[in-house]
């Protein structure tokens, strides 16, 4: 709205004569005192934007009148009219809530004190980030359209009959899109009885839990324990290992699974109404929205198989969910509800951030520490706040008490939940499995099935045992007869993340040292200092390293095995330092290494270079194992140079004692977390293979390719992960014409125009940093990853999207006062006819495709990039 010269059009805002009215000591008569109660802490002192201005008296205005123009309505507001009655007008506003919102009043009469409160008030909504003052409105005209006390009248059945009625009449949207999602999620969810696309994954990892064998995996555990959770529910008993587009025997019971883990996906559509009735959308936009979730084929296809993201989705809506609830009850902090939703979002962000489910739910996190960050930045602006004013109960220990309940709540609570779900994880997962050699040599030591404990505690020479990389991610320190195509050409050492054979070496020795009986003779201990040779057990060869550069690490020293049993030369030394032992602490307190949990370094006697892996990766030629290279640069905090004795065979010592193996949860929580992120990282493209499937960050918003879901054999059912073409490219532009528009008002605000009533321009800056911090939080940091990358990687990102265009539907069309209800109406119907049409053409691709997809699919390949059909 623009704020000119008085004119006879323009309304007429009378400003209060004595600023002391303005004061917030609480009223003295009882009358007010509710009033009181419900005034809002937060509310400015002067609605919206500082473009009041204060004009001389004129045309029989009384002196401190200020003009109203509302410019977004395109006419002015007559003399003696409400501003609210604009509002009021417009049934489509009212039943947004943008008038009904418990309006709050203070104020005094104009130009003259009344001591018995009465006279004009100014009109405050409820308060959070984003909601500001509204334009005032006066007691007579609040009371001249129905305001004031309300008259009690005596309970009978009938009225409570009535009222409960009507509290399922405002529900009625969300049960029919509660049926509606439950129908399009479950529907022909069991016609293809194969393993579809990752649950050759998921599937295997919830086999297990159930079967309680430990494994790995680059995603946290919460969402894989959940598939496990779902398939004991089922009445699976763990024995299927999930092959890829194998069939599903008679005894896995797939289709109930995948019915249990579509329920997250279903509860996708009533959140996404919820989520626009919290951010306070108009009723055309709640309907879009919802609409846009319930009929999105990527969202209804991804969450019909026994998969993580129908999870991850879930907990990304319930989170900003919570956040939305939480916002509006900023109006009375410390209260129940307000500790309700600051708590729940808490454990929405732990569950979510996979943080639980998948790494990509951290990404949510961030949008609610900015979120906070913000807020606590206002109320630190607010004076009442950081100082105790007398009469006032907000107080400097106030904005503390903010401080210790949202660390509380946003950081300890999704930490402690992220953190109870590893417990549980390695609680449940107590047996030896094919994960055991990414987790410490300690924590596998307790594995049933596991013979570490029972190994011989302290290594001598003749001694046969593995040694095991500390570096986070670290493997098993291997060799093979490959020989490496460059450098030395001898044969490749490298790390390996999983047992065999060919991690075997024997402590042998140097040549010319004195030969040691190691069947009769005395046995002698490893100790630190001592020089030795690490034959290869499998081919004999001895570890070596020479002054050839590395394949990788250039600047690193080549290791190879090189020569025999009679065949070798001093570039096969290495001399065994001791660093410390997990158990026994610094390396002066003890005299004998030990197995397992003494930490060594591996120096090569000639060059003084140290055995390292640090997860550089070999190419093809290398089987893509981790490289070992000698690190020439001294550097005793490297612990990717620092290495521990796991497996140790030796028939002539006495077997070891479990007890003297521990390992503390928070140590093995970290190793895993930081090995779950370097093997994540380590997922970049491989130059070597093809992959058709994987997609590019920026063919996402405007679907520029699908992915095949399966086999795309004209015998079976077929599943096309594409989404909503209508809904992606209308959500996508939407994020453009949001930030013209952002720009087009800051450049009419700099001129002093302001097309906004006080507190719109607030509101919608508040829905708008959800919606695009949400979207520009989960998308950019995909533009800087060098893993490897896939269209689904988008769906948490979409949600905040199609926010967005709701946003802006409702800012052009359903909430403005340019257009009439029929116009409205004509709109809304056209933009959800064209989205449920889109999807209803393209369903197949969720729900199954029969047939040859070139027949079925005809007509249906939109853009020459999407693979539907050849």
């Amino acid at each position: 709205m623009s704020y000119r010269a008085p004119s006879a059009s323009s309304v007429h805002i009378s400003a209060p004569a004595n600023l002391a009215d303005l004061t917030d000591e609480p009223p003295s008569s009882a009358s007010s005192v509710a009033e009181w109660d419900h005034q809002d802490p937060y509310a400015p002192r002067q609605p919206g934007l500082p473009l009041y201005t204060q004009p001389k008296p004129a045309n029989g205005m009384s002196p401190g009148a200020v003009e109203v123009v509302d410019s977004s309505t395109a006419r002015r507001r007559a003399p003696g009219v409400s501003p609210s009655a604009f509002v009021d007008s417009d049934p489509l506003l009212a039943d947004a809530g943008s008038v009904e919102d418990h309006l709050l009043w203070s104020g005094s009469n104009s130009g003259k004190k009344d001591d018995e409160n009465k006279g004009e008030k100014e009109a405050w909504p409820v308060s959070g980030i984003g909601m500001e003052g509204r334009i005032p409105e006066t007691r007579k005209d609040f009371l001249a359209r129905g305001g004031g006390p309300k008259v009690r009248r005596d309970v009978t059945w009938g009225a409570i009959g009535r009222e409960v009625l009507a509290d399922l009449r405002q529900q009625i949207p969300l049960i029919i899109y509660t049926i509606l999602a439950l129908f399009t999620r479950l529907y022909r969810i069991g016609a293809s009885n194969t393993v579809v696309w990752d649950e050759a994954h998921f599937g295997k990892f919830g086999a297990y839990y159930l079967n309680r064998t430990f494994y790995f995996d680059v995603h946290p555990p919460l969402g894989k324990m959940l598939v496990g959770l779902a398939g004991a529910l089922s009445g699976f008993n763990g024995s299927f290992d999930f092959p890829s587009g194998a069939v599903y025997p008679d005894h896995v019971p797939f289709h109930a699974m995948r019915i249990m883990l579509a329920l997250p996906g279903v509860a996708m559509v009533p959140l996404a109404w919820g989520t626009a009735v919290e951010l306070r959308f108009s009723k055309w936009g709640r309907h879009i929205v919802t609409v846009m979730v319930l009929t999105d084929l990527a969202w209804l296809a991804i969450t019909r198989f026994i998969l993580l993201d129908s999870l991850l989705l879930f907990f990304t809506f319930t989170t900003v969910y919570c956040l939305a609830c939480f916002n509006n009850q900023q109006r009375r902090p410390f209260e129940e509800d307000w500790w309700i939703w600051l708590t729940l979002t808490g454990i929405s962000i732990g569950c979510s951030r996979e943080y639980s489910v998948k790494w990509v739910g951290m990404f949510v996190t961030a949008l609610v520490g900015i979120y906070t960050i913000e807020d606590l930045w206002n109320k630190f602006g607010d004076l009442r706040m950081s100082f105790p004013l007398t009469g006032l109960v907000y107080t400097q220990r106030t904005y503390v008490r903010h401080w210790i309940a949202r660390i509380l709540c946003l950081m300890i609570i999704p930490f402690c939940v992220y953190a109870l779900t590893f417990k549980i994880h390695f609680l449940i997962l107590n047996h030896s499995g094919p994960g055991d050699s990414q987790m410490s040599s300690l924590f596998q030591a307790h594995l049933h099935g596991n013979d570490f404990s029972q190994n011989p505690l302290e290594p001598a020479f003749g001694s046969k045992l593995t040694l095991k990389n500390m570096g986070y991610g670290g493997g098993l320190l291997h060799s093979h007869t490959q020989t490496y195509p460059v450098g030395s050409q001898q044969q490749q050492v490298t790390c390996y993340h999983y047992k065999d054979e060919n991690n075997e070496w024997v402590v042998t020795p140097t040549w010319e040292a004195d030969p040691i009986d190691l069947e009769n003779g005395e046995i002698v201990y490893l100790r630190h200092g001592d020089t030795i040779r690490l034959v290869h057990a499998a081919t004999g060869r001895n570890l070596h390293s020479h002054t050839i550069a590395a394949p990788v690490s250039k600047l690193n020293n080549e290791v190879s095995c090189y020569g025999n049993a009679t065949v070798g030369d001093s570039n096969d030394y290495w001399t065994v330092e001791v660093v410390d032992d997990f158990l026994r602490g610094a390396r002066h307190k003890f005299d004998r290494i030990h197995s397992l949990s003494t930490r060594l370094r591996i120096r090569h006697l000639n060059s003084g270079c140290y055995l390292r892996a640090a997860n550089a990766i070999l190419p093809q030629w290398g089987f893509k194992q981790v490289e070992v290279s000698c690190e020439k640069e001294d550097n005793p905090k490297d612990e990717h140079t620092y290495w521990n004795i796991e497996s140790h065979w030796n028939e002539r010592l006495p077997a070891g004692n479990q007890k003297l193996y521990r390992s503390p949860f928070f140590r093995d929580f970290w190793h895993l977390n930081v090995a779950m992120m370097t093997s994540n990282n380590a997922l970049v493209p491989d130059a070597d293979k093809e992959d058709t499937i994987a997609s590019k960050p920026f063919d996402w918003p405007f679907l520029y390719n699908g992915m095949r879901m399966n086999g795309w054999l004209d015998g079976g059912e077929k599943y096309y992960l594409l989404g909503n073409p209508v809904t992606w490219w209308i959500s996508s532009v939407s994020l453009g014409v949001w930030a013209l528009t952002l720009l087009w008002h800051l450049m009419r605000f700099q001129r002093k125009i302001n097309d906004f009533a006080p507190g719109e321009w607030n509101h919608f800056l508040y829905v708008s940093k959800i919606a695009f911090g949400g979207w520009a939080f989960h998308y950019l940091p995909f533009l800087i990853m060098g893993r490897v990358t896939y269209l689904h990687h988008y769906l948490p990102t979409l949600w905040f999207s199609v926010l967005m265009s709701g946003i802006l539907f409702d800012h052009f069309i359903f909430k403005s006062r340019r257009f009439t209800h029929r116009t409205k109406t004509i709109v809304f119907a056209l933009i959800v006819a064209v989205v449920v049409g889109t999807w209803w053409y393209f369903r197949d691709c969720a729900w199954g495709i029969e047939g040859p997809a070139g027949e079925t699919m005809k007509g249906r390949k939109w853009r020459k990039s999407w693979n539907l059909y050849d």
